[in-house]
């Protein structure tokens, strides 16, 4: 079908950073960062318009130097989080930085002129999340509810928390913890559970996942070889308080329940190369999405660990009679997993996926040539998910 046709758009340098713009819930809105080492980077606001199929951008100066994460505030529509690196006396400094959006653009989903390098505008610097020192910042986590105040920063083996104050002009650090361990400890990608009144985040090192209570920074869980190799990424089940999902260099995806760490609850195995990303769907958690260096992205459908394995929610009262109701028997039984599509628009490695925050049906996918490609879950499967 001619709607469900993805979408592609077209960045003139490298990138792997890829966020929605979560505090906006009704216009779909991606934000991306780039990589180049030659000219400044920046952040590209992208605005979809679903009606007409077509994308609008906004192109602001992130010149403090290639982004390697961003996230976005999930109070504030004008306010991100970048981790970058920059050079100093010819050492890479590693960065963790919020910045906020010129007014104007906070909202308008205006297309930019042509000549947007030349009239771009930049970012307004509201605070540095860390030291000075030489560090590899992996990336920053916002508290999913809430004001947008609190945010964790993973730096090497530090996680790190920071409460902005002054309308997030001011980062204090509230608590901080290490990882403890013979070699060099040092994280890969860390996200914040919005479950338990969002006292928990959970982070990657090496081939382990750990969960932290971030009321007193200490450990709650550990999965010490989730994966065979290192651990590229995780996400939160948004409505089942136990489960998660990771991803990593095995080239595997594994769902986890973290009251029983021994074994994973599901493994998927249909990436031919590392897995770089992997996201729930915010509505409906059996949409599972993940990107690897395969140039793939995969929409799987794992509806037997959701929160709806039966398929819809039947009402007691409609089954009472057994005789008369034999076909809702049939719906009681387990929905079988599966791959729902397979994406192959991408020409290089997909260094990141993730859903609309506006739109439960849209996702994007950015390469790591600049390529970002948004597409839809498939028209068959809303429907069949809807009614």
């Amino acid at each position: 079908m001619e709607d469900d046709a993805p979408v592609i758009y077209g960045l003139e340098f490298q990138a792997r950073a890829l966020t929605p713009q979560t505090a906006e819930t009704d216009a779909i809105r991606f934000l991306v960062g780039t990589q180049s080492l030659k000219y400044d980077n920046q952040i590209h606001i992208i605005d979809f318009d679903d009606e007409n199929n077509i994308i609008n951008k906004n192109v602001l100066l992130h010149q403090a130097g290639e982004i390697w994460h961003i996230s976005a505030s999930p109070a504030d529509k004008g306010v991100l989080a970048t981790c970058y690196n920059r050079t100093s006396d010819s050492r890479v400094l590693g960065c963790a930085a919020v910045w906020r959006m010129p007014k104007d653009l906070e909202s308008s989903g205006q297309e930019s002129p042509d000549d947007s390098a030349s009239t771009a505008q930049t970012l307004e610097l509201l605070c540095h999340l860390g030291s000075a020192a030489p560090c590899n910042v992996a990336c920053v986590a916002w508290e999913p509810m809430g004001e947008g105040k609190k945010v964790i920063s993973l730096a090497d083996n530090h996680i790190l928390l920071w409460d902005l104050q002054e309308s997030s002009s001011q980062a204090v650090l509230a608590s901080s913890a290490s990882l403890e361990g013979k070699g060099q400890m040092r994280f890969t990608s860390g996200r914040w559970s919005p479950h338990h009144n969002c006292t928990q985040v959970a982070t990657a090192n090496d081939t382990a996942l750990r969960g932290w209570d971030t009321r007193s920074m200490s450990q709650i869980y550990c999965i010490e070889n989730a994966h065979g190799q290192l651990v590229r990424d995780l996400d939160f089940n948004p409505n089942k308080q136990y489960y998660l999902v990771s991803c990593g260099d095995d080239c595997k995806v594994k769902f986890w329940d973290t009251r029983n760490v021994t074994e994973p609850v599901r493994t998927l195995e249909e990436h031919s190369h590392w897995v770089w990303s992997v996201r729930y769907n915010h509505s409906h958690d059996q949409l599972v999405l993940t990107g690897s260096s395969d140039s793939r992205v995969i929409l799987s459908n794992m509806v037997s660990i959701s929160s709806e394995p039966f398929g819809h929610l039947v009402d007691d009262d409609d089954v009472s009679d057994p005789e008369e109701h034999h076909s809702e028997e049939k719906s009681k039984e387990p929905l079988q997993d599966n791959v729902i599509a397979t994406y192959e628009e991408h020409e290089d490695s997909v260094y990141a996926v993730d859903w609309s925050s506006a739109d439960p049906w849209l996702f994007a996918s950015l390469s790591y040539d600049g390529r970002l490609v948004i597409n839809r879950v498939p028209r068959a499967l809303k429907y069949h998910i809807l009614l």
